[in-house]
């Protein structure tokens, strides 16, 4: 398993992976959506992809991070946005190493940090998430606003 930066070829694989992510989290399947989503934040470099390729050459994982910004540390921050690995690929370690990408790249970039945001009923998420450092903010409040369509 070779954990590398995602490339404009990597789209085609990359948005089978992005689409069953999706689908996991009750979103309608949409590659064709899926693929100019993924095009778009590659070609703009609105966000850090990290994947996952097993033996064959075939993608099996991927993380997605954001920039953002701290004003009162005056850094910047990266968002873990979205992190999956295939079915038939996990258990074996793939989502620490990708993690472990996700870290050196907050290092490499001197950001102060990264967060992200799971549902209290991902389990297994939420246990990855406290075996690699991350640790839970209960003293704040997460608040949105979204427009419905």
């Amino acid at each position: 398993m070779i954990i590398r930066s995602v490339n404009i070829e990597d789209v085609a694989q990359l948005a089978t992976l992005f689409d069953a992510y999706r689908v996991f989290y009750q979103k309608k399947t949409d590659l064709k959506a899926a693929s100019n989503f993924l095009k778009e934040r590659i070609n703009n470099k609105d966000s850090e992809l990290f994947v996952c390729e097993n033996e064959e050459n075939i993608l099996v994982a991927f993380v997605q991070l954001y920039p953002l910004f701290s004003s009162t540390k005056m850094k910047k921050l990266w968002l873990l946005n979205d992190l999956y690995v295939e079915k038939h690929c996990r258990g074996k370690g793939i989502s620490v190493l990708l993690i472990d990408s996700a870290k050196a790249l907050v290092k490499a970039t001197n950001a102060c940090g990264m967060f992200l945001e799971t549902s209290k009923s991902n389990l297994v998420g939420n246990n990855l998430y406290s075996k690699t450092g991350f640790t839970l903010n209960d003293e704040a409040n997460y608040y949105e606003w979204l427009i419905t369509q």
